[in-house]
């Protein structure tokens, strides 16, 4: 597993580290029963304070991603299973927060949607 975090980003090093495994647990990189290093060696390979990792591990808890147990570490959750409703709620915000991206960066909408047929490929 790589994750990395850049000290030079106005983005906490908590926030970059808890989008990254969170990507990785629902792209399937890092699929169901996966077991995540120890907060103390993803710390320790990070470089950064054993209470960051702790912070991304309680979030990803409480958004379902993992499970934590006390002498059995921390594993990637099973996936729930949404309703159809559910999937489109979630594809409606992903979608609003590509486009915000996509228009921050100057892109129009056919080479936004040009991105996304290349990605999928």
């Amino acid at each position: 597993m790589i994750v990395e975090y850049d000290p030079n980003s106005p983005v906490p090093p908590y926030e970059q580290v808890r989008r990254q495994l969170a990507t990785m647990i629902g792209s399937g990189v890092l699929p169901e029963g996966t077991q995540l290093p120890s907060i103390r060696q993803l710390a320790a390979d990070l470089g950064v304070a054993t209470g960051t990792i702790a912070r991304v591990y309680r979030e990803l808890e409480v958004e379902g991603l993992v499970v934590s147990r006390v002498r059995h570490g921390t594993t990637v959750a099973a996936r729930p299973v949404l309703s159809r409703t559910e999937v489109a709620d979630r594809l409606a915000e992903a979608a609003r927060a590509y486009l915000a991206t996509a228009r921050l960066l100057g892109a129009d909408l056919d080479t936004a949607v040009a991105a996304l047929h290349t990605a999928a490929r």
